[in-house]
């Protein structure tokens, strides 16, 4: 059974800084997956936020987090991190992690991942 579990979130002021975690278990080879962190903020849909190539570690993020915020993964632990500087408010969502079988282009829509965490809130109070 696959889970992802994440962790991390919390409740910060603007400006600071979050890292989170996702802990993956009943992957066959987590290094064979592509991994991403999306977010939900109410009443909008789920949006990519960042992901990370299974293999030679290329990195893909959103216009709206580039240069503040840092994906990446220790396929020996098993975990995706994501490292989360100069909060703003609008960053406030539910985060999950997800895993997609590694296809040849690391895709950034929700749809083609594979499995989900739970999510793990981050509210940035202004």
């Amino acid at each position: 059974q696959v889970q992802l579990v994440e962790s991390g979130g919390g409740l910060v002021q603007a400006g600071a800084s979050l890292s989170l975690s996702c802990v993956a278990s009943g992957l066959v080879f987590f290094n064979n997956y592509h991994m991403g962190w999306f977010r939900q903020a109410p009443g909008k849909e789920r949006e990519f936020v960042a992901a990370i190539r299974w293999i030679g570690g290329s990195v893909y993020y959103a216009d709206s987090v580039k240069d503040r915020f840092t994906i990446s993964r220790e396929n020996a632990k098993n975990t995706l991190y994501l490292q989360m500087s100069n909060l703003k408010p609008e960053d406030t969502a539910v985060y999950y992690c997800a895993a997609q079988f590694a296809a040849a282009m690391v895709p950034t829509r929700s749809s083609a991942y594979h499995y989900w965490g739970q999510g793990t809130q981050v509210t940035v109070s202004s």
